[in-house]
């Protein structure tokens, strides 16, 4: 059977679609996975309007999943961060988020990338989590 993966994804306000690609495009690879086999993309409910993220999320017809920044919290990450915190309310965005996506009770371990991060040409950065979707 075809692997299925859920991508978690937070950036900076105001980066480009491009971006927030070149992100994932690294994340995947990192992954050895391809973007047809993502069944879904996750974020912060802060970023419900970051056009970069829906922009993605519809060229590649993928669903896009907001949560609340105590959603997110509530998961546990290999990386949390207190700037994240400090903006957010939640210690992570992309890592919970791809966990969360995956499906109730994903544990850490499905994360197949953790936190990659990319600054754009924009001067922006985006983060990309992948994680193993559960059955």
């Amino acid at each position: 059977m075809n692997e299925q993966f859920t991508v978690g994804l937070g950036c900076d306000r105001g980066v480009l679609l491009e971006t927030v690609r070149e992100a994932l495009q690294a994340a995947l690879t990192l992954a050895g996975a391809r973007a047809d086999q993502v069944v879904a993309a996750a974020s912060i409910t802060l970023k419900k309007d970051e056009v970069a993220l829906l922009a993605l999320a519809e060229e590649n017809g993928w669903p896009l999943h907001f949560y609340e920044a105590e959603q997110l919290a509530a998961v546990e990450v290999p990386h949390p961060s207190e700037t994240v915190r400090k903006y957010t309310g939640t210690p992570s965005v992309s890592e919970a988020a791809a966990l969360l996506a995956a499906g109730p009770n994903t544990p850490m371990t499905a994360l197949v990338v953790e936190k990659h991060k990319l600054k754009g040409a924009d001067g922006r950065n985006a983060t990309v989590s992948i994680a193993r979707k559960t059955p």
